[in-house]
C-alpha cells in the first residue's frame, strides 16, 4: 500500500445480484485487514438487442419456413428500459446485501460497456488493491480462458479472485471448480 493511504479498495464485478450469503462471504475475505475496506460494485446490464437475437435463434430461426419477424426499434428500446430497471433493482439489492454484511460501499454502477473494460477502468480510478469477479459457472469460457476473470487477470496488475455466486467456499473448492486463484 502507498504511504498514508487509508482505505483498501476492492472492485466487485457481479453478474447477478449478490445474496446475503454471497455478501457475507465477500466481506469475510477482508475482516482481518487493519484498514478500512471500501467496495466498488459494477453490475453489467443485459443487452436487449442481443437477447432478442438469442431468443430468435432458440426458436430455430434458420429452420423456419417463414423468416422470423424482426422486432421494431421501439420494442427493443422498451426491452432495454426493462433491463435498465431490473439492473437498478439488482444493483440496489447487491449494495443492500453488502451493507447488511457490514461492508462499506464506496460506489456502485450499472455498466453498459464490456464488463472487463469497466472493471479495469474502475480499478485504475480508485487505485484498487484487488478485484473480485462473482459469476455463475461458465465452464466453456473458463476452459478457454475467455471468461471475465481470465481476461481481467491478463490486463490488471492486482490480484483477481473468481467466486461463484450462490455457492459457499466449501462448495466452490470441491471438484476443481470455484475459487480460481488470487
Amino acid at each position: 500500500m502507498q504511504p498514508g493511504r487509508e482505505d483498501y479498495d476492492v472492485v466487485l464485478l457481479v453478474e447477478q445480484p449478490l445474496s446475503p450469503d454471497d455478501a457475507a462471504r465477500v466481506r469475510s475475505l477482508h475482516e482481518a485487514l487493519d484498514v478500512p475496506v471500501v467496495y466498488h460494485v459494477l453490475l453489467p446490464m443485459a443487452d436487449a438487442a442481443a437477447a432478442v437475437e438469442a431468443s430468435l435463434g432458440v426458436m430455430g430461426g434458420a429452420d423456419l419456413m417463414v423468416p422470423p419477424m424482426t422486432p421494431a426499434p421501439d420494442e427493443i428500446e422498451h426491452l432495454r428500459e426493462e433491463y435498465r430497471d431490473q439492473a437498478g433493482r439488482d444493483l440496489a439489492a447487491t449494495t443492500d446485501a453488502l451493507t447488511d454484511a457490514g461492508a462499506t460501499v464506496g460506489s456502485e454502477r450499472v455498466v453498459t460497456e464490456p464488463p472487463v473494460d469497466a472493471l479495469i477502468r474502475k480499478v485504475q480510478e480508485v487505485d484498487g488493491r484487488e478485484a473480485i469477479v462473482l459469476t455463475r459457472p461458465h465452464v466453456v469460457a473458463e476452459f478457454f480462458h475467455v471468461d471475465w476473470t481470465s481476461r481481467a487477470r491478463r490486463k490488471l496488475g492486482v490480484p483477481v479472485l473468481h467466486l461463484l455466486e450462490h455457492e459457499s467456499f466449501d462448495e466452490q473448492a470441491g471438484g476443481g471448480e470455484g475459487v480460481t486463484g488470487v
